[in-house]
């Protein structure tokens, strides 16, 4: 059409409105489509014949009388796209509507050259647009109408039908191709899936061109035939049973011992297959059961799998024979189940191959420090179970050296092993309290010996002896032992205990991080008391009587506080995270850690002077790097994360002033910090280190001042410099301090005498825990550097290292590093 406006953009209009047709009949007959192909696929099943009665009839017509409505409606609703509606939707896709221009007629100044001239140079470029035009594809919107895909459930069962459904099983459809049998002839597939715990991949045994092949033993063997029943059989000797569906066409067994499988008929194949034994597992004793800190069991052992073990156990007897029948063990003992434990599994690693040591307290069972034998036992996930042969040892337990401590643990263990001996254990008791003034640390401790010599005579009397009282009376000599050996230190040692194991649990059930933190808190704050009621009651004399029997001084674990708050720290951030398997890893440390602890003083037992002052200048320090690394993330911000490229920032919104004038205000506070640790006690004060230290913090003080003016005034970039010559300043005068420290503790050994020998001829160990040796180069212990101190070159590390940390240009993860090895110093 020479006259048509629209002719530029003519193939695309037609295949626009192409596409609004097919839109238009998809929408319309979608529903009565997909109706018609879930009844073609329930008559191609034959679903029909497995209903009752008339009920296949009563569903036909239901299936009918649906599609015939569905189809009404969507006809009524169907209307035949127009070039118009073309036109507006094409016209929608290109930008200044140019088919609307075209189809536009001057409307004034038609007459007038000018105006006509412009209004054809406007068309003419119109014209070109619209001959750029692509045409729109249809948009039915189904999902939109079909908000439960019945169209792609009908389409997934019309495809399954015709692949899937067995000739001769389709009812009327029969004829048709229903299956790829049916089309090409009789076919199979097969696949071998290894047990999961294996972690091999399975196999599809149609890709298999070799005669043999290994698999584990008990892989899953899945086959499947195509075609008419009995075109394909299935000859094999690695199972006794086949597990087959009605139609014998899906066959299923398990590989248990080499053999043959064969495929007989078109297509068919053979393979001897060879199954890879299980092994059974096998463990161990990695070495004797020890007694560790606290009576502790320790008892190391060795596990060995092909693919890992999943279970592991103790098994705790007694071992009669060996017992020391004098005494309160000269009546026979009561009855008791052996005692079972469940063995450590890695928490992170492979379970085929590792040692690990089984930990558990049994001091409160009534066999601890009598003769056992322990055997252990481990299961894979085949269901195969190993185990060693009993072995004999001691149970250890808790020890007790306050003579009272121990009469009363011994006379608990008589009650334990047979309720008979209760009248023996009430005159024993009545023996302790004979002429016991002032024979006891525990004040309480005569009233609670004569209340169990009472609780025990007067059920004995009223015939009430039992061994629900028997337990209660154990329990409470128990605490009773404690009290009397350790004072308050049982109660707090209780306390922790009881925190660590609410902890593990709420790991184990996954807490919410609400939980997470009281719990946390509640760790926290039994830690401190126990760290406090050790420090209190521990004295050399105490040391060497007591933990030194269990263990030599080369297994002491020195530690601080604040080490210990780093690692509950840790804990609950992991567990904030999710990552309970790290932080339950990291939980085990802490424990261990805390049962293994040791308090120490300084020399002499009195903390050194000044190591108060060194640490709140070290937080100080801290801080002030924290601070600084703010502040730079500020300067970032504002230079668009470029701060080196010399641009000036754009002007600070309200957010960003709020900022500065925030970190203005903590450098404001942690100047006025500084200024009170300097008028306070400084080491070695009125030293000539001391008194440089002391300069030194007052460069830092100025600088930290100038810092928070340039925070106020909103230049990041120069409140940077001077923050980074506050933490030069601060790190000189800790070297200055140090050093005064120093020569001030040389200069009390000199003129005192070193009151711990050990470590004043060279022997004994460093605050580190290192042994100390002679030295060769005149007095400074521990260098293996001739000529050179070895603190002073330790200083200077860590200096260096801290002037790199401080390197702002240096890459995030280079400085995270950095601050991680001063943290560690």
């Amino acid at each position: 059409m020479p006259d048509d406006p629209f002719a530029p953009a003519a193939r695309a209009l037609v295949l626009t409105r192409a596409g609004l047709l097919v839109e238009r009949v998809l929408q319309a007959l979608w529903l009565p489509a997909s109706l018609m192909i879930l009844g073609a696929v329930a008559w191609a099943f034959d679903l029909q014949s497995r209903l009752p009665g008339d009920l296949s009839l009563w569903v036909a017509g239901a299936v009918l009388l649906s599609v015939v409505v569905t189809l009404a409606l969507g006809l009524w609703r169907f209307r035949f796209p127009t070039r118009a509606e073309a036109v507006a939707r094409l016209d929608q896709t290109l930008a200044g509507r140019p088919l609307a221009a075209l189809g536009d007629t001057q409307a004034i100044n038609a007459e007038d050259a000018a105006s006509a001239a412009l209004w054809d140079a406007h068309r003419a470029r119109m014209a070109e647009r619209a001959a750029k035009a692509r045409a729109v594809p249809p948009s039915p919107d189904l999902a939109r109408r079909d908000p439960a895909a019945l169209r792609l459930v009908a389409l997934t069962a019309g495809c399954v039908a015709l692949l899937f459904a067995v000739p001769g099983q389709q009812g009327a459809l029969s004829g048709l191709p229903g299956s790829a049998g049916a089309a090409i002839g009789p076919s199979w597939e097969g696949w071998i899936t290894p047990p999961a715990y294996t972690g091999r991949p399975g196999l599809y045994l149609n890709e298999i061109t070799r005669d043999s092949f290994e698999v584990p033993q008990g892989s899953r063997v899945i086959l499947r035939f195509y075609g008419a029943p009995g075109a394909l059989t299935l000859a094999q000797s690695l199972d006794d049973g086949v597990v087959s569906d009605d139609s014998g066409q899906a066959l299923e067994f398990d590989a248990r011992r080499s053999g043959r499988l064969a495929i007989d008929g078109a297509n068919g194949r053979e393979w001897q297959v060879v199954v890879a034994v299980d092994a059974v597992p096998s463990v161990t004793m990695a070495g004797p059961m020890d007694r560790a800190r606290g009576g502790v069991m320790e008892q190391p052992f060795a596990v060995q799998d092909d693919y890992g073990v999943i279970t592991g156990e103790a098994e705790i007897t007694l071992d009669l024979q060996s017992v020391d029948r004098s005494h309160g063990r000269a009546l026979p003992p009561e009855p008791r189940a052996p005692l079972r434990l469940q063995l450590p599994m890695p928490i992170t690693g492979g379970r085929s191959d590792f040692t690990e040591t089984l930990r558990e307290d049994l001091s409160l069972h009534p066999w601890a420090h009598q003769p056992v034998r322990i055997a252990l036992s481990v299961g894979d996930a085949a269901g195969q179970t190993g185990e060693n042969a009993p072995e004999m040892a001691i149970l250890p337990g808790r020890r007790f050296f306050e003579p009272a401590a121990q009469a009363l643990a011994e006379l608990r263990a008589d009650l334990l092993w047979n309720r008979d001996n209760a009248r023996r254990s009430a005159q024993l008791m009545r023996a302790m309290l004979n002429r016991s003034q002032g024979a006891f640390r525990f004040e309480d401790a005569p009233r609670l010996i004569r209340s169990a010599v009472d609780f025990i005579e007067v059920r004995l009397d009223a015939d009430t002896w039992t061994p629900e009282a028997r337990d209660e009376l154990a329990a409470q000599l128990w605490e009773l032992a404690l009290q009397i050996e350790e004072g308050e230190l049982a109660n707090a040692r209780e306390r922790l205990r009881r925190a660590q194991e609410r902890l593990d649990e709420a790991m184990r059930d996954g807490a919410s991080p609400d939980e997470i933190a009281e719990l946390m808190d509640e760790l926290r704050e039994a830690t401190r008391d126990y760290m406090e009621m050790l420090a209190e009651q521990m004295d050399p004399a105490d040391e060497d009587r007591g933990d030194e029997r269990d263990r030599g001084e080369d297994e002491r674990m020195e530690v601080s506080q604040n080490q210990i708050q780093e690692m509950m720290d840790r804990i609950q951030e992991l567990m904030e995270e999710g990552q309970m398997e790290d932080a339950a890893e990291l939980m085990a440390q802490l424990n261990a850690l805390l049962e293994n602890l040791q308090m120490t003083r300084g020399e002499g037992g009195d903390p050194m002077p000044g190591d108060q002052a060194l640490q709140d200048l070290g937080d100080t320090l801290g801080d002030q790097q924290g601070l600084a690394d703010q502040t730079f993330r500020e300067l970032q911000d504002q230079f668009g994360d470029n701060p080196g490229t010399g641009k000036d920032p754009t002007a600070p919104d309200q957010d960003a002033q709020e900022a500065m004038r925030e970190l203005a205000e903590r450098q404001q506070a942690l100047r006025e910090q500084l200024r009170e640790q300097q008028l306070g006690d400084v080491p070695g004060e009125g030293s000539p280190e001391a008194d440089a230290g002391l300069d030194a913090l007052e460069q830092a003080e100025r600088a930290m001042e100038r810092a928070a003016e340039e925070l106020e005034d909103g230049d990041a970039r120069a409140a940077l410099e001077r923050q980074a010559e506050a933490l030069d300043a601060m790190r000189e005068g800790l070297r200055h301090f140090r050093d005064a420290q120093a020569a001030d503790q040389r200069e009390r050994t000199a003129g005192e005498g070193d009151p711990r020998q050990g470590e004043a001829d060279g022997t004994g160990r460093d605050p580190l825990g290192r042994e100390r040796g002679a030295s060769q180069n005149g007095g400074e212990t521990g260098s293996v550097v001739p000529g050179e101190d070895p603190r002073e070159r330790a200083r200077e590390l860590l200096d260096e290292i801290r002037r790199r940390s401080a390197e702002l240009e240096r890459p995030e993860e280079e400085r995270e590093y950095l601050n991680r090895l001063i943290e560690r110093f």
